[in-house]
């Protein structure tokens, strides 16, 4: 079995740390007892090299081999497919996982990054009013499922858990999740996974680097 390789930035400010996108790769990674190691590529130089793997000049992206695949939903499905512990095999399961994945980032994620911009920066516009509604709208949409199950799709851990803990974990770090207690211990359980803490503690140690 060929070596994963995440490429991440070299360094990045304070504040993202711990929350940067290659963690969910480290995380499936753990989770999947596959093997990988990190690179860096510099977060002040993006040249063409960088723009070649990564159009966008973002991070991650992993190699697999002879494969490049960016954008981190795309890297975890790559990752989710190696392994049943992520994904699991029948039809019906792995599409329900798979639509909980975009879930996560194309509902939940589309709501709580643009929100945490303006909470980060003091804004309290009008817009961030809006943006708090859309915010609350979507939480307040998955406050019921959570409190009905424990686990996204498949009875059990996938990699759907995976990226909505991990998307859910930004709005967490601003204190949004206290009116929706199903939620907040769904993120509490999710990061308390031993492979979850790994991840962390390691992209905090890569970055003090």
């Amino acid at each position: 079995m060929s070596e994963i390789v995440i490429t991440t930035y070299d360094w990045v400010p304070e504040p993202p740390r711990g929350y940067v996108r290659d963690i969910r790769l480290r995380w499936a990674l753990e989770e999947a007892g596959l093997p990988y190691r990190v690179e860096s590529t510099s977060f002040r130089d993006r040249g063409p090299g960088h723009l070649e793997r990564q159009p966008f000049g973002q991070v991650p992206w992993i190699t697999d081999g002879g494969i490049s695949v960016f954008e981190s939903g795309a890297g975890l499905l790559h990752i989710a497919e190696k392994s049943e512990l992520l994904m699991p095999k029948d039809p019906a399961l792995r599409t329900e996982v798979v639509e909980w994945l975009f879930a996560a980032l194309n509902s939940v994620e589309m709501a709580s990054l643009p929100w945490s911009l303006f909470v980060f920066t003091g804004d309290e516009t009008e817009s961030r009013g809006k943006f708090d509604d859309f915010l609350a709208n979507r939480l307040s949409r998955l406050e019921p499922v959570m409190a009905e199950r424990e686990w996204l799709a498949g009875g059990r851990f996938t990699v759907a858990d995976l990226i909505m803990a991990e998307v859910l974990r930004l709005p967490d770090r601003f204190d949004a999740l206290g009116p929706y207690p199903s939620v907040k211990a769904y993120v509490d359980r999710m990061t308390a996974r031993p492979a979850f803490r790994k991840a962390y503690d390691d992209q905090m140690a890569h970055f003090a680097d």
